[in-house]
């Protein structure tokens, strides 16, 4: 089990990053793809056709994002995702943690969030 931590500079306020991240209309924007989400804790969440689902934990409206990732049945210890948004000089400054990531999923976990999750979402910001 590995750990990756990783900050991203989003061109748009922390509110509109947040919305974003939790609600499936704008996810679908910048995705491309149907999204299942909800900022009610406890409830489950789909995105990239289930390539990503897990379990919420967590929200502080426009700052915080707390989230369990599943990987399968033999998970050692829970995945946990953590994004903290913070106002920055050019929009949000956004803090990833993601915890026990398993190794073999390890490469395509942190390529993922890099190139697809906010490289997505700095793109759509960018046009």
């Amino acid at each position: 089990m590995k750990d990756f931590k990783k900050h991203f500079s989003v061109p748009a306020p922390p509110e509109e990053v947040f919305a974003a991240l939790t609600n499936p209309a704008t996810i679908q924007l910048w995705t491309g793809e149907r999204a299942e989400m909800s900022t009610e804790p406890g409830t489950e969440f789909s995105l990239w056709e289930d390539s990503i689902v897990g379990k919420n934990l967590e929200f502080e409206e426009g700052r915080k994002i707390v989230q369990q990732w599943y990987f399968g049945e033999d998970e050692e210890a829970p995945s946990i995702v953590t994004i903290i948004l913070h106002p920055g000089k050019k929009g949000t400054d956004a803090e990833l943690r993601h915890t026990n990531i398993p190794d073999e999923a390890y490469e395509d976990i942190t390529a993922g969030w890099v190139e697809e999750y906010f490289g997505a979402l700095i793109d759509f910001y960018k046009e």
